[in-house]
This record gives C-alpha cells, sequence and structure tokens, in this order.
C-alpha cells in the first residue's frame, strides 16, 4: 500500500487549483462533475497520504491555493440543494429518468466534500487558513449535529451497508448519519484551534450555538451505540460491529471526539472569558460528571482537569444570560446563496431535470467509464478504513466471493450459510462483468 498512489504531485496541485465554486443551477452539469471526480480522487490521496504517513502534499496544497473557503462553499452550496431543489424532483410524478446515478453523485457530493475536510483538519494550518469561512463551517456543523441529536431520539440510526433489507430511503439515511458523524470530527479539529479562532467565531460556538451543552446531548445519547439482542454494538466504517464484552470499556473514537471537544471548549482561557455558565449550562454540564469513570481517565488522563473543573463547578454562582451590545461578524454563504437563489428553486429543478438529469445512454456510458477509472478497486481497499468484514457474521474477513469480488467472507462455511441472500445479486453481478 506504501507504493500505491492515485495522483502525481504535478496532477494534484493542478487538481487544486482548478476548484472552484459552481452555481446551484450547474450542480450535475459536465463541468460540475469533472470537479466532483477531481474530489473524489483528492480525498482518495489525502486518505493514502495520512494512513502511509509519508506527508500531506494534499492538504498543503489546498492550504497553499487557498482553497479551503471553496470548499467550505461547495459543502454549504450542496446542502442547500439538497433541501431546496431536491424535493421538487421528489414531486415530480412524471419524472422517471433511465438511471439515478447523476442524481445520487450530486447527492453524494456532500459526504465527498466532508469526508476530504475531516482528513485535512487535522492539521491547524487548514483550519485558520478557511478565514472567514469558519464561521459557516461551525454553523453547518451545528446544523448535522442537532438533527442527529434529535434522530437519536426518534427510532435511532439507520442500518449499516452491510444490511440485506436497505432501501433507498435506508441508504438515504444512513449518508446522512456518516455526514453528521465526520461534522462532529471536523468539530473538534475546529476547537483544537480555539486559541487562534476570532472572536466571532467563539461568540457563535458558546453563546450562540452553545456547544457545550450540544456535545453532552450527544454523550447522553450516543447515536453511534445501540443495544441488538442484549449486545453492544458500535458504529465504525459505514456499519454496525458487535463489541466483544472485553472491549465495551475501551473508548470509541466518536466518544473520545466529543470529550476532547468538551476539554477544548471549556478549559481553554479564550473559551473561558466568553463562555456565560447560566443556570441552564451549569445543569448541563454538571451531568458529565457521571460519565468520567476511573476507566475513562486511565484512557483519556487529560480529562482529570475537566473532572477537577466539574468539581468546582457545582460552588460557583450562575451568571445571568449577558446583554451586551456587541459586533461581530456572521456567517455569510448560507444566506447569500438563499438570497440568490430565492423564488427560483422551480426553475433550477425545471432547467436540471431537462438538460442535466436526463442524459442519453452514450453519455451515461461515457460517465460511467470515468467514473470506473476514478473508483479504482485497488485504492478502495487501500482507502478502507479497516479490514474487510465478513459479509454473515461481521468477523475480520480475507476470503471474496470468487464469482462477483463483491462480498467478503471468513471462512467457506460462513459463505454457504450466506449464498440464500447473496446468490442472486452474485449471479447478476457476474453476468455483468461478462457483458463488459
Amino acid at each position: 500500500m506504501g507504493d500505491l498512489e492515485l495522483l502525481l504531485p504535478g496532477e494534484a496541485e493542478v487538481l487544486v487549483r482548478g476548484l472552484r465554486s459552481f452555481p446551484l443551477r450547474e450542480m450535475g452539469s459536465e463541468g460540475w462533475n469533472q470537479q466532483h471526480e477531481n474530489l473524489e480522487k483528492l480525498n482518495m490521496q489525502a486518505i493514502l497520504d495520512a494512513t502511509v504517513s509519508q506527508g500531506e502534499p494534499i492538504q498543503e496544497l489546498l492550504v497553499t491555493h487557498g482553497k479551503v473557503p471553496t470548499l467550505v462553499e461547495e459543502l454549504i452550496a450542496v446542502e442547500m440543494w439538497k433541501q431546496k431543489v431536491f424535493p421538487v424532483f421528489c414531486r415530480v410524478e412524471d419524472f422517471k429518468p433511465q438511471n439515478t446515478f447523476p442524481i445520487y453523485m450530486v447527492v453524494h457530493h456532500e459526504a465527498s466534500i466532508i469526508n476530504l475536510l475531516e482528513t485535512v483538519f487535522f492539521h491547524k494550518e487548514v483550519c485558520e487558513s478557511a478565514e472567514d469561512t469558519v464561521l459557516d463551517l461551525v454553523d453547518y456543523c451545528h446544523r448535522k449535529l442537532t438533527l442527529l441529536v434529535a434522530q437519536s431520539g426518534c427510532g435511532g440510526p439507520p442500518e449499516g451497508e452491510g444490511s440485506q433489507d436497505s432501501n433507498p430511503m435506508q441508504q438515504a439515511e444512513l449518508m446522512e448519519f456518516e455526514i453528521a458523524l465526520k461534522a462532529l470530527s471536523v468539530l473538534r479539529y475546529i476547537t483544537d484551534c480555539v486559541d487562534s479562532l476570532s472572536l466571532s467565531t467563539l461568540s457563535r460556538m458558546l453563546s450562540t450555538h452553545n456547544l457545550p451543552c450540544l456535545l453532552v446531548e450527544l454523550l447522553e445519547h450516543s447515536p453511534w451505540s445501540r443495544r441488538e439482542g442484549g449486545k453492544l454494538q458500535q458504529f465504525e466504517g459505514s456499519r454496525w460491529h458487535t463489541v466483544a464484552p472485553s472491549e465495551q470499556q475501551k473508548l470509541s473514537k466518536l466518544d473520545g471526539q466529543v470529550w476532547i471537544a468538551l476539554y477544548n471548549l471549556l478549559l481553554s482561557p479564550e473559551a473561558q472569558a466568553r463562555y456565560c455558565l447560566t443556570s441552564f449550562a451549569k445543569g448541563r454540564l454538571l451531568k458529565l460528571r457521571a460519565f468520567l469513570t476511573d476507566t475513562l481517565l486511565d484512557q483519556l488522563p487529560n480529562l482529570a482537569h475537566l473532572q477537577s473543573f466539574l468539581a468546582h463547578l457545582t460552588l460557583t454562582e450562575t451568571q445571568p444570560p449577558k446583554k451586551d451590545l456587541v459586533l461581530e461578524q456572521i456567517p455569510e454563504i448560507w444566506e447569500r446563496l438563499e438570497r440568490e437563489n430565492r423564488g427560483k428553486w422551480q426553475a433550477i429543478a425545471k432547467h436540471q431535470l431537462q438538460h442535466v438529469f436526463s442524459p442519453s445512454e452514450q453519455d451515461l456510458r461515457l460517465q460511467a467509464r470515468r467514473w470506473a477509472e476514478t473508483y479504482r478497486l485497488d485504492v478502495l481497499e487501500a482507502v478502507a478504513p479497516e479490514r474487510p468484514r465478513c459479509a454473515y457474521c461481521s468477523a475480520e474477513a480475507s476470503k471474496r466471493c470468487s464469482r462477483c469480488q463483491n462480498e467478503w467472507y471468513c471462512c467457506r462455511e460462513c459463505q454457504v450459510k450466506h449464498w440464500e441472500k447473496h446468490g442472486k445479486t452474485c449471479v447478476l453481478a457476474a453476468q455483468g462483468d461478462r457483458a463488459k
């Protein structure tokens, strides 16, 4: 894997320099599709670089060429498209495209961008290079995490990609769930830079959105964990995994992200100077004491400082909400896009239905060939977050179905037991490969 390279340094720089923002009307167009493919290549190369610890040229190129604000704007633009334009498509009864993959690519674009941001925002210079758009990104993360908390109280998160009974609606819910989890990681990386954030950004995080209280809600609901048949399961790598009894006290990656974000927002001098500890905030934050067990402190020793802070908080008088007149910067990307396109949602949808999402068979074949070149199997396996899992028992797998090459198994016995479900799709996939 160390020798695997998707992009040469010169190619990566050309792709980064060419990144630009697209109007909502042009989403799904030929130029937009080309940029989406370029983003996917940059995304996979960034993961490869981080995995093999070869330095991270993608992150450096994004900072050098000032393209992080462009990524943030594209992220919010596709979020708005999904909320304002996509529902119009769903209400059109006679819209029956031959292939829905072009629409799926636009819907998936948000996941591609947030995944790239999650990979590169680990570095503080990337957060700093976001400049004023970090305000917009904070608002974006807040929207996603608020929705995550709300949905965790309404039936829980969806099944993972390994579910045999998943339908398009469940797949869409799963994608939104994964986007929200990546937004949590991005937010945590932003809190790592709390000492260099602008006063407007700090005020947005602590006063406008009260992120510490929202993070407490996330810890309470823990939407990435659940109980199924008496067994603890955790969501990781796009699917649910059963946690062995000996591993159940181990801190999950997502729980760790929440704790680190809370530590940054509550204990940094810059944040403490801005956070108003009202009676409501005090009540919510003191709930953290129940989670600060000895086992947790052994895994994250720095949380002992947070434990001391909470002990001091019990004796601290609460503060009334501040009513000072403060002039501060506000996020502008969402407001600007909504202002520019207000009243045009129907027209945008009509244009895209006629000119973008009704491609000819020849156009689809050309696009499919380009997608196949982008999503190379060797690269996809290299950037996978973990080793393949058995399709039947979810154990780590080393054997692949010899016919379709799609499913993985840990042993012959599991493959035989799973054949009743897998057989039909396996035959169709094998026939499709022969037809090529």
